[in-house]
């Protein structure tokens, strides 16, 4: 019996002024085993050749004129046709198997709602990108479960079902002062199981370890991300709703009614992976709930021994130490 066709996959790429990085990033998208149905290159107002360079690869240019990486990614995800929707920057360096361990990663688990991984530093010495490795990317994925109560996403290297984007698409807070994957993480945890492939990475440039006044600007950005859901969302309210999940964390009673409202029922695999023309913003389309997912109490998490992570891209896995 021949194999079910993987889920579609949509790339979506926010870019200002990066033309050079750009071109490195959509040539790692041309050697993919598996080639994504389309790359939306959503430009941010830049003034160099990064439209040029979108468009001589084939990708999808959307315009988003409102300055801030938060817009400029959800006007990507509004645009995206695919059933997955798969997030990386624009100095994102993507691994062959990328899209291919994305892709086998939702149509193996019908739960699966988001799936991320870390990167790695590709134009830092040894020993810098070592120390970034474990005081930048291990911290903040260390961090953020402890703040979330689940796997936060990694906005270089992450992809979710383009439903659970549209099931939160009218709470998220797309504003240039939030980090969106952060932001995005708060939102889907509450409908969606998000999991960390420990061996997913991508490379990424070092560039924001460079500035001091860069990396400021960074942990400002995360903790607004983060306060901005307060108090609903504190810590220890997160942890006491997990009630023995392992990867996500349900809404408060009471909160969501618009979306648990108009698309309450049992979510359906089959369903699930049909494309869905692009939505409109401004309400929340019919489809499977996220909010019904099947309980995985019953799943006991992977030690943290291994700080590579886990050798399955979707075990029920916490962050790495």
């Amino acid at each position: 019996m021949p194999d079910r066709p993987g889920p579609t996959i949509s790339v979506v790429i926010p870019v200002l002024d990066d033309a050079a990085l750009l071109e490195r990033c959509l040539q790692s998208l041309a050697a993919q085993q598996v080639a994504p149905s389309e790359v939306i290159v959503v430009d941010n107002g830049s003034a160099d050749d990064s439209v040029r360079v979108a468009s001589g690869h084939g990708a999808v240019v959307v315009s988003e004129p409102r300055r801030g990486i938060g817009y400029a990614a959800a006007t990507g995800y509004d645009a995206a046709g695919g059933q997955i929707i798969a997030r990386c920057d624009a100095d994102s360096v993507l691994p062959s198997d990328w899209l291919a361990r994305i892709q086998r990663a939702f149509a193996d688990d019908e739960r699966l709602g988001a799936l991320t991984g870390p990167g790695r530093f590709y134009d830092a010495p040894p020993v810098v990108s070592w120390c970034a490795a474990v005081f930048y990317m291990r911290l903040y994925f260390a961090v953020m479960w402890v703040t979330l109560g689940h796997t936060s996403l990694f906005g270089s290297n992450c992809a979710f079902r383009s439903q659970a984007w549209r099931a939160v698409r009218r709470e998220v807070h797309d504003g240039p002062d939030v980090h969106d994957d952060i932001d995005l993480s708060y939102h889907l945890g509450a409908v969606a199981v998000i999991r960390y492939a420990g061996t997913m990475h991508v490379g990424i440039s070092a560039r924001p370890l460079r500035s001091a006044r860069g990396m400021a600007v960074r942990w400002r950005r995360g903790l607004r991300s983060v306060v901005v859901h307060w108090p609903h969302d504190f810590p220890w309210l997160r942890w006491s709703r997990r009630d023995g999940h392992v990867d996500r964390v349900p809404s408060p009673a009471g909160r969501r009614p618009e979306v648990t409202s108009s698309i309450a029922r049992p979510i359906d695999h089959q369903e699930v992976l049909v494309s869905s023309p692009i939505p409109d913003p401004g309400r929340v389309p019919d489809g499977p709930d996220f909010t019904d997912l099947p309980d995985d109490r019953d799943v006991a998490p992977d030690t943290l021994a291994n700080p590579d992570g886990p050798s399955e891209d979707a075990g029920p896995v916490e962050p790495p130490d």
